[in-house]
């Protein structure tokens, strides 16, 4: 083998197992805490926490914790910048997208969008001077753009996650409620019926039923574990029909009939909104057939009789 070539081929493996060794986690020496030991023992037998750990692991294992952990002083400085009211609005809205994320996970997420949209305005703003012969100034102004573009982008992804998981919850409503009315009705207890929805159901819903299930399980009453259910949920529906459930345990009213009654106000709802889609949908349709398959129509009406009369001219 030729040795000019062997160099580089050398050099290419030493830079490749270096980059190797830096993206993989070192093990750490600490010793286990009590939460990860719990947890070992609840990972059998309780799906949330297997998710949990499944989405911690893999965050810890990723490319974007070994950012996040590179980054952590800009996301700590950020942190203590922000005010108290802003940090608990942004733990509800993280709570609300259902990822196992933190404030500080969030944070280095943010830095690094606005890292990403920096790079690529200074890329785009080189270029621009470069081939079009903007001034210098454009290059900075072009970076700020993409850095305020990055940070917007995150935000903006969050509250869709946070849409998309509302709209999925709303719809498992009606199947979750049918179940626990079922369940109630048959001579279960609220305990009871909860816990079969976290057998039989899957979804978001179910999920977190479940979480509030282990919420009772740790010692929790399940008058408050459903309080603070109703409090981080953003659907209005599910926070009634949990209102619903925690004012029939206090007060013992029948819990059956008040489950169907909301179940079917939110199918209810369902096709009113379905109506209204399809309402626009019709007009909607009715823009490429006013404007332009009715003037093509009157075109190819209208059209022999102007020929013919210009052959007659």
């Amino acid at each position: 083998m030729n040795l000019p070539l062997v160099i580089p081929l050398v050099l290419g493996i030493v830079l490749s197992w270096g980059l190797w060794l830096i993206l993989m986690p070192a093990p750490s020496e600490e010793g286990r805490k009590l939460t990860r030991r719990v947890l070992a023992q609840m990972r059998a037998s309780d799906a949330t926490v297997r998710h949990a750990e499944q989405l911690r692991a893999r965050r810890d294992r990723g490319a974007l914790g070994i950012a996040g952990h590179l980054i952590a002083p800009l996301t700590g400085a950020w942190e203590r910048w922000s005010s108290g009211d802003s940090l608990r609005q942004l733990r509800g809205k993280l709570e609300r997208e259902g990822a196992q994320r933190t404030v500080s996970d969030y944070r280095a997420e943010q830095v690094l969008a606005v890292l990403a949209g920096t790079v690529l305005g200074l890329v785009w703003g080189v270029a621009a001077v470069l081939r079009f012969g903007a001034p210098i100034a454009a290059v900075a102004v072009v970076a700020a753009g993409g850095a305020f573009a990055g940070a917007w982008w995150r935000g903006w992804w969050l509250n869709q996650r946070i849409a998309s998981r509302e709209a999925r919850m709303l719809a498992e409503f009606p199947a979750v409620a049918e179940i626990l009315a079922l369940s109630v009705g048959a001579g279960e207890s609220t305990l009871g019926a909860l816990e079969r929805v976290g057998r039989v159901a899957d979804g978001v819903l179910a999920e977190q039923f479940r979480a509030v299930l282990v919420r009772t399980k740790s010692g929790v009453p399940l008058v408050q574990a459903l309080q603070e259910f109703s409090d981080r949920v953003g659907v209005s529906h599910v926070s009634r029909f949990v209102d619903g459930i925690v004012v029939a345990l206090e007060r013992g009213t029948p819990l059956a009939e008040v489950l169907r009654a909301q179940a079917q106000d939110v199918r209810d709802e369902d096709k009113r909104d379905l109506m209204e889609i399809a309402g626009r949908k019709e007009i909607a349709m009715m823009v490429p057939l006013v404007f332009l398959v009715l003037p093509l129509s009157v075109l190819f009406a209208v059209f022999p009789g102007i020929a013919v009369l210009r052959l007659e001219l």
